[in-house]
């Protein structure tokens, strides 16, 4: 994964703000809160990509299969962070979203991660087939063609 924040590299970059809520008792951005980025960001990129709607008119959704998190600096409160997100892999059933999060305060990289998502048919509780369709709209996102 990249050592700065290449805005190029994300079709989907977010803003938000870090809560003083998001703190532990140590004074700093508790860990289980990127990942709670993450899939704000995620979801971002489900919405605006029109991933959402196709799954839904194929009665499907996305089921997280596994997220990890590498964490490279501290973050506190006041900050802004962007977290950024792009699919880099597609399976038969699966893709793999890169996730990156950026302090502004610092201006660095904070914590970047991966989440295995599955395209999963919730009625019959199994993973099918990526259909074509979803396929497409992966590609022209991330080509920038949305």
């Amino acid at each position: 994964m990249a050592s700065s924040l290449e805005f190029d590299m994300f079709p989907l970059v977010v803003a938000l703000p870090v809560q003083w809520g998001d703190q532990d008792a140590f004074g700093h951005v508790n860990n289980t809160v990127p990942i709670r980025w993450f899939e704000s960001a995620r979801i971002a990129y489900l919405e605006q990509s029109h991933l959402l709607p196709q799954l839904e008119r194929e009665k499907l959704g996305p089921i997280l299969a596994a997220v990890n998190c590498n964490y490279r600096r501290q973050i506190n409160y006041p900050d802004t962070v962007r977290i950024g997100a792009c699919i880099t892999r597609t399976g038969q059933s699966s893709f793999t979203m890169v996730h990156q999060v950026w302090s502004e305060a610092q201006q660095a990289v904070a914590a970047e991660g991966e989440s295995a998502v599955v395209i999963f048919d919730y009625a019959a509780q199994r993973p099918v087939r990526m259909s074509d369709a979803i396929r497409a709209l992966i590609t022209r996102f991330e080509n920038g063609r949305v």
